[in-house]
């Protein structure tokens, strides 16, 4: 078991460390980092993006046309310096357990032009929740200053819509011309990160300071006053940091009063870096105040026109509080990497840029860089069936029981009579269906790969499907790995799967197909024509939610029309096809 090196928290709470850890772990897949990295030294930004997972819709001749050489010589020299896989692992992520990529906020990587210019945008290629991973990259103008819509579709998953985070100021986190700069922008100095050794070990609380370490150590500075903050001595740590926050609570109009120090207790700030952050962007033109967004009646509001910053808590009223830019996350929270450390991950586990600025004194690791792969024969499980232990195996066929055929008739006819089975049957039935319990070692060895599919890892399905994993594995809610094609490469997966003898039609717990999934999910037309080329069935498709095709085709469009800057797809042609 990992150990913490931390305390108790009301802004890093379990759920928030199981988002940390998924998001870094499964977030960029080693292979990903390696191939990105090769090309991007090779000065291929174009190949550096397509190995990232990156889109890049960028017509360097259009943009030179219509905005001039002068622009396009600049958006070229941040391309070919762009590092996408950074970029990637920084962006807006859902630290609630999954640690997927938060949709519908753009990041404004750079302005080529100028303050009136477009931006260099980096944002999720769809507006789903359990969505595709993949990204685009393209020139844009999205609003610094809009109203901002929560979408509570997935309502644990709830987040603002439009919110765009301006990165402009943050180029460490994707030019690797600036990834030097990290360490210090993530309140360290010149020898190490805070809370860490120089070689990224994680400092034991006996070992971080009891007092105001003085300007002159700006690592254990940070952990003076971010310390304040994770123990609950929120006002302090503020003061200490020169920011002002006035404890009285605020009256809504909606609810009860809210509790700024509550608030501010909750939210995972890094009140070290808060104000230099800030005067930053202020310094490049965005103004002196900016947000947080909170609640639909709450936000947060960092004030750093006052000789004496504030924090303040303000209701939002839609439409009539004014639109102040949102203080990009990055900006105002703690790393995720150097938490993530605190609560067991090693430096190697790291991005290799992110590991050399937070552990400068760790040698780099050795040897090409593939990631771990997921085992594709786990290893045998005990089962207690019939008063006895048996041992059960799996492989590239599916689950092996130590039954015979005589055995294997017998208790299909009792399923067929309602009986439920028990022992090692229980746990084949499992393993086919998603339905009830495995055995531990299976679990994890289930959860490991799926895991790797929500963060959009086709590389690792690639890679267990050609060591002789069972291709027609089934996740808890007893959804296929072609359920799971929109959030996948489907045109590597879908020939493999199929090929394998995978089920086209198969229903997960719901009754979904992956024909519903491809439509109603983040697939694509082109995905859900290759299903129904494949022979995917155009009726009972949907469980409880719509049988015909029609029906999720109806679904996904009114879904779409609802939300901003969704890629069209012509779904009536594929109703015409089908």
């Amino acid at each position: 078991m990992r150990r913490s090196h931390r305390p108790r928290s009301e802004s890093h709470r379990p759920m928030r460390a199981a988002g940390l850890r998924n998001g870094r772990r499964y977030g960029i897949a080693p292979a990903m980092v390696e191939a990105a990295t090769e090309r991007r030294l090779a000065g291929d930004w174009r190949g550096a993006c397509a190995a990232a997972g990156v889109d890049a819709e960028i017509d360097t001749a259009a943009l030179r046309a219509e905005h001039g050489t002068e622009f396009t010589d600049r958006l070229l020299d941040d391309l070919h310096h762009l590092a996408p896989d950074l970029a990637r692992l920084h962006l807006p992520r859902f630290w609630n357990g999954s640690g997927t990529l938060v949709p519908a906020q753009p990041v404004l990587l750079s302005r080529p032009g100028g303050p009136q210019g477009p931006w260099l945008t980096l944002r999720t290629r769809g507006w789903k929740v359990h969505g595709d991973q993949r990204l685009v990259l393209k020139v844009d103008d999205p609003p610094v200053r809009d109203f901002l819509r929560r979408s509570n579709r997935v309502p644990y998953a709830g987040h603002w819509t439009g919110a765009a985070h301006l990165w402009t100021t943050s180029r460490h986190l994707w030019d690797s011309r600036r990834v030097g700069e990290m360490r210090e922008r993530w309140g360290g100095g010149a020898d190490r990160a805070p809370f860490l050794d120089p070689d990224g070990t994680p400092r034991t609380p006996d070992r971080l300071p009891s007092g105001d370490p003085g300007p002159g150590d700006p690592a254990a500075r940070t952990e003076w006053i971010d310390t304040l903050h994770q123990t609950g001595r929120v006002v302090e740590a503020l003061a200490a940091a020169g920011i002002g926050l006035d404890p009285a609570p605020i009256d809504l109009d909606w609810g009860a009063a809210a509790d700024p120090v509550a608030i501010a207790a909750g939210l995972p700030l890094s009140p070290a870096r808060l104000v230099g952050e800030a005067r930053l962007l202020s310094g490049a033109g965005f103004g002196g105040r900016f947000r947080i967004p909170y609640s639909i009646h709450e936000m947060v509001v960092l004030d750093v026109e006052k000789d004496v910053p504030d924090l303040d808590v303000e209701e939002y009223r839609p439409w009539e509080s004014e639109e102040l830019p949102v203080l990009p996350e990055v900006c105002w929270a703690r790393p995720p990497d150097i938490d993530v450390l605190r609560d067991g991950m090693t430096p190697d586990e790291l991005h290799p840029l992110v590991r050399a600025a937070l552990a400068p004194a760790r040698r780099p690791a050795g040897g090409p860089v593939t990631g771990t792969a997921v085992s594709p024969h786990p290893a045998p499980a005990r089962v207690r069936c019939r008063g006895a232990w048996h041992t059960v195996t799996v492989d590239g066929r599916g689950m092996a029981v130590p039954h015979g055929e005589d055995e294997k008739v017998r208790e299909a006819s009792l399923r067929v009579l309602g009986g439920e089975p028990g022992g090692c049957f229980a746990a084949l039935r499992a393993w086919e269906t998603g339905h009830g319990r495995l055995p531990r070692p299976l679990r994890a060895h289930r959860d490991e790969l799926f895991e790797r599919v929500r963060h959009g890892d086709t590389g690792a399905v690639l890679r267990y499907l050609d060591a002789g994993g069972d291709p027609r594995i089934r996740d808890r809610h007893g959804r296929t790995l072609l359920h799971h094609a929109g959030v996948l490469d489907h045109a590597a997966l879908l020939p493999r799967l199929l090929g394998a003898g995978a089920d086209v039609n198969a229903p997960d717990a719901a009754g979904h197909t992956p024909l519903y999934f491809a439509v109603v999910g983040s697939g694509t037309v082109e995905l859900a024509r290759a299903l129904l080329e494949a022979g995917a069935r155009t009726t009972g498709i949907g469980g409880d939610h719509g049988d015909e095709l029609s029906d999720a085709v109806d679904q996904r469009s009114i879904e779409d029309s609802e939300e901003d800057g969704v890629i069209e797809q012509d779904w009536a042609s594929l109703l015409e096809e089908a």
